[in-house]
């Protein structure tokens, strides 16, 4: 008997699920982008004394985000909002990072730097 083979072929998972928060959260982790200098704040944050490659430190990221987030989730008294935020920031700016290096896109044209004034300016002007 010969015709397909038994097999349904499914959609590749994402290795990543989707990071789904709270909106305030978000909206801290969002409003904190501009300020954040990965070679300055990611070593703090992982408490490391080297900047990691772009791409090496999203996991672990994830994770302590993750715990956090459960600590939240069940009102912990050791739930450190701040650390939560940084975490959230760190997670996105590596996020972007990944996804310009994919696409082939400057840290700029990306969104990882904030744009300069005069590029804010001239943003204003044409709209």
């Amino acid at each position: 008997m010969q015709g397909s083979p038994n097999v349904t072929a499914f959609p590749a998972l994402r290795s990543q699920s989707a990071l789904r928060r709270p909106a305030p959260l978000i909206r801290a982790a969002r409003a904190g982008q501009p300020g954040w200098i990965r070679n300055r704040d990611l070593p703090r944050l992982l408490r490391c004394d080297d900047c990691p490659e772009p791409g090496r430190a999203l996991a672990r990221l994830r994770y302590e985000e993750q715990g956090l987030n459960d600590a939240r989730l069940s009102r912990s008294a050791e739930y450190d909002l701040h650390r939560h935020i940084l975490l959230l920031i760190a997670i996105l700016a590596e996020m972007r990072l990944a996804a310009a290096q994919r696409g082939g896109l400057t840290q700029r044209q990306s969104g990882i730097f904030p744009p300069t004034m005069r590029q804010q300016q001239m943003q204003t002007i044409q709209s």
